[in-house]
């Protein structure tokens, strides 16, 4: 049996771990010294990592060990690996010495309403860490936080959930925006008007089918992936938006934003406040829980 039929389909992983530091300090000494081995220990395990890859990773340049082409595009291939696991490790071990509670949020709700909120509930809670993450709605079951605001229908296997606010919209312009284009005598003038979507392009054939206005079978207008990125849009001058005022009332009271009919449209779907239903929340966790239910502190 020779060197290489002694491993299996499995990289020699202490190996890879000693080629990682070495190729992350550029050096055989600092590598030894991170890794609490011996420079002579390190040379060893770079060559059995060339052994079973089948192909040279360093080569000498007078006294130094420096990466070939190979082992330069190795060691991009594997350096995002080790920054995932340097950050899950970092992220367990930092749970397990500090109060911490994890919410994943919409951008849109988090930005307009968590946030800018954010401040009263750390007062009130000192000491509490709170872990603000993305929930991504087209994988929701995959969400590993305590606690959750979605937007949908509120049924999610294995989660608990609670309305926490309507889904209802109104169109909504920038300030700048209506002064070009406006005043309008009527709601047909809206559908002459450059529109904003958010992630579809039929809630505004929705909203017009219920005012009553007709309008091109095919609308047109800047399609976003989210909320977060027509609510930009539509500040920069970039059209009209279908939008939630209970996120917006900071730049509906400055007037940054002029809504343009009170018609509403609500498809059913709302903001919901979730937790895992096969776990217990922490006391930071409840605290937390009980805050966003009682309307983010008021």
């Amino acid at each position: 049996m020779n060197k290489l039929e002694q491993f299996d389909s499995d990289p020699p992983l202490r190996a890879v771990r000693t080629f990682e530091a070495f190729a992350r300090h550029g050096g055989v000494n600092a590598a030894a010294r991170e890794l609490d081995i011996s420079p002579s220990a390190i040379s060893h395990q770079l060559r059995l990592l060339e052994e079973f890859l089948g192909q040279p990773l360093t080569s000498r340049q007078g006294r130094n060990l420096i990466l070939t082409d190979d082992g330069r595009e190795y060691y991009r291939a594997i350096r995002s690996a080790f920054a995932v696991l340097r950050s899950a490790t970092d992220h367990v071990r930092e749970q397990s010495s500090a109060r911490q509670v994890t919410i994943s949020l919409i951008p849109m709700f988090g930005i307009n309403l968590f946030i800018p909120r954010l401040a009263q509930f750390l007062a009130d809670n000192p000491g509490v860490d709170v872990n603000v993450t993305y929930a991504n709605h087209r994988s929701y079951p995959s969400d590993a936080a305590d606690i959750s605001i979605r937007f949908g229908t509120g049924h999610w296997p294995g989660y608990h959930s609670e309305p926490m606010m309507s889904g209802a919209v109104t169109p909504w312009c920038s300030r700048e925006f209506y002064q070009r284009h406006g005043p309008f005598d009527s709601l047909q003038a809206l559908s002459e008007l450059p529109l904003l979507h958010d992630e579809e392009r039929g809630t505004w054939a929705q909203w017009f089918h219920r005012a009553g206005v007709k309008h091109p079978a095919a609308l047109q207008g800047l399609l976003f992936e989210d909320g977060q990125l027509a609510l930009s849009a539509a500040q920069n001058g970039l059209g009209c938006a279908l939008l939630r005022e209970p996120l917006i009332t900071g730049l509906r009271d400055s007037g940054e934003l002029v809504k343009l009919s009170d018609l509403t449209l609500d498809d059913g779907r709302a903001y919901c406040l979730c937790r895992r239903a096969d776990g217990q929340l922490s006391r930071e966790g409840v605290n937390l829980y009980s805050w966003l239910k009682s309307g983010l502190g008021g």
